[in-house]
This record gives structure tokens, sequence and C-alpha cells, in this order.
């Protein structure tokens, strides 16, 4: 299921399981990063109705266009994306 407007890529109890990790600062940073990218292609692959391998970069930077858009025309709430 695609994931709505403002929900988060990494959730509380995953970031409690990386805190706990035998990882350093940047590795755990880069675990989180993973995570929530993960996350972000799944969700891109099911707008775009295709498979995560499918995904190229073309379609992932157009996907991005496209989440900006919906912000500018829609208003903060409504992209996926909330930086």
């Amino acid at each position: 299921m695609p994931m709505e407007a403002g929900q988060q890529f990494l959730t509380p109890a995953e970031s409690h399981a990386v805190d706990g990790a035998l990882l350093s600062q940047s590795e755990k940073f880069l675990t989180r990063l993973t995570i929530s990218s993960l996350r972000l292609l799944q969700t891109i692959a099911e707008e775009e109705q295709l498979a995560i391998a499918d995904l190229t970069p073309e379609i992932i930077i157009a996907w991005f266009e496209k989440d900006a858009k919906r912000k500018r025309e829609q208003g903060a709430e409504k992209p996926v994306l909330d930086w």
C-alpha cells in the first residue's frame, strides 16, 4: 500500500532496533537511510505500478518531480515527501 502524506519511512521500533545495533554512528545513519530508501522505493514502485527492480533513475526522478508538483498544487500536506 502506498505511503500516506506525512507518514514516516522509519518506524519508532525500527529506529530503536538501529540504536541498539552494534554499529558506529555513521553505520547507524546509513542503516536508517537504507531502510527509509527501501520504503520510498516501495512507494514509488506501487504508484508507478512497477516492481522495484524495474525502477530506473529516470522513473525515480520523474516521481520526485510529480511529488514536488503535488506539493505546489495541492498544498504542503499532500506530497509523500516532506522535507
